[in-house]
């Protein structure tokens, strides 16, 4: 029966995400079930969501409705964070029919089987608390770049946010089982992992809630550089407390780990690190930025940062400005703060204005430009190594024109087609 079934995936929010919708994607196609793009006729849509901010939430609502006008007799499912927090709100969307939460994401296939046009929309969630397993998976576009899956899950409880709610706790992989999957990758012609996870640092608490072991992130980081031929790693994103001196002196000296860090800041003021429950200040945040540019000069630094939540006056945006504008790093990754339910962050005051959360947005993300612009100048007529993804396709008329990269610091390289370039790592001269 899955033979002559359709199936279209679309994925909202993070890269770990990514990793899991790629997944599913590969189960159905091993079931039998043909791969359509979202934009054409399928029998069966799947969503994947997220829910980090209220503009997520509308997306989905967005894609069913897309989906009712392009093909309303076909199937909708939605799981992922937002399906996990909301499985009632999502129900009464018009044209969903499987609302998927955390635990039962990857059990899609069997839940295909048992659909029927028509009927009340079925929810399958449960508590979170419940949720207690870890569901390795990594994502493959292309053979370039995967994003590989080891850690799930968070015991941190920042006021703003939702994500133990919608993913449970704290949970990872096991190191050999990463080691031979990121070999096994390897050797099908993927050139760069990028280690995700939600709270990447803390992994190694468990492989499951309540069965404790002693692996760490640190001992990950040298297993894969010492147990795998994969070329290149990358870290996605790391708290500054769990960022240890250790694992940024090692990088410093690995062939394998790409000198490019993702350190969430979230404000640069100390009282509204307080406000957020985070578990650091900012002199812990400059020391680690310090000892990462001076093992590493060349390093990417790259910052994720909230503007206008709870409790960030004018006066403590200002300090957290006056912070990163100090700060010797590459981009910002800058999001409007979005009040979301259950969360502590609805208890403080004052609230910041929409008007005003915009404004401190576009302020931070014109510092991104000039921090970009000025990380990048930096290494104009150097000579560093780019992995060269697939070729970039003129739409117009199909053809190959472009070839994008990244050097192992992160700088975006673009130039017209070689084939023999793309998937390879070329030295190349910054111009």
């Amino acid at each position: 029966m899955n033979q002559n079934r359709s199936v279209a995936f679309h994925t909202l929010g993070c890269k770990l995400n990514f990793s899991e919708t790629s997944t599913l994607s590969r189960q159905l196609e091993k079931e039998g079930f043909e791969k359509k793009a979202f934009t054409e006729k399928a029998d069966i849509y799947v969503i994947n969501t997220c829910s980090v901010t209220e503009n997520a939430d509308k997306e989905c609502r967005q894609l069913v409705r897309r989906i009712q006008r392009l093909s309303p007799e076909s199937f909708v499912v939605i799981t992922g964070c937002y399906a996990q927090l909301k499985p009632a709100e999502i129900a009464a969307i018009p044209g969903v029919d499987l609302v998927l939460g955390a635990a039962e994401k990857f059990n899609l296939v069997p839940h295909l089987a048992n659909l029927t046009k028509g009927d009340a929309t079925k929810i399958c969630s449960c508590d979170i608390e419940t949720v207690t397993g870890f569901n390795s998976s990594y994502s493959v576009n292309d053979r370039t770049r995967t994003f590989l899956k080891v850690q799930d899950g968070c015991d941190y409880n920042c006021s703003f946010c939702t994500i133990p709610m919608a993913r449970g706790k704290s949970r990872s992989d096991r190191i050999e089982n990463v080691v031979a999957q990121a070999q096994s990758l390897a050797q099908n012609g993927v050139k760069e992992i990028v280690l995700t996870g939600i709270n990447l640092g803390d992994f190694g608490k468990s492989d499951e809630v309540g069965k404790k072991h002693t692996e760490n992130f640190f001992d990950l980081v040298k297993a894969l550089e010492q147990d795998t031929e994969m070329p290149r790693y990358r870290i996605s994103s790391i708290e500054p407390n769990l960022l240890t001196n250790e694992i940024i002196e090692f990088v410093a000296k690995s062939k394998r780990i790409m000198p490019h860090f993702h350190i969430p800041l979230q404000s640069g003021s100390d009282a509204v690190l307080k406000l957020m429950q985070r578990r650091y200040t900012r002199d812990l945040y400059q020391e680690r930025v310090n000892l990462i540019k001076k093992v590493m000069p060349h390093a990417c630094i790259g910052v994720d940062v909230i503007v206008g939540s709870p409790g960030e006056t004018e006066a403590y945006f200002q300090e957290s400005l006056d912070f990163i504008h100090a700060l010797d790093i590459a981009y910002l990754h800058v999001f409007t703060y979005s009040e979301r339910a259950a969360t502590k962050a609805l208890t403080i005051k004052p609230i910041v204005p929409i008007s005003v959360r915009q404004e401190r947005n576009k302020i931070l993300r014109n510092l991104s430009y000039q921090k970009l612009q000025y990380f990048t100048a930096q290494f104009t007529g150097a000579t560093r190594k780019v992995l060269f993804e697939s070729p970039k396709v003129n739409k117009e008329n199909e053809s190959i024109v472009m070839l994008e990269g990244y050097t192992d610091n992160y700088i975006k390289v673009e130039t017209p087609y070689r084939a023999e370039w793309s998937n390879q790592i070329v030295d190349w001269n910054l111009l």
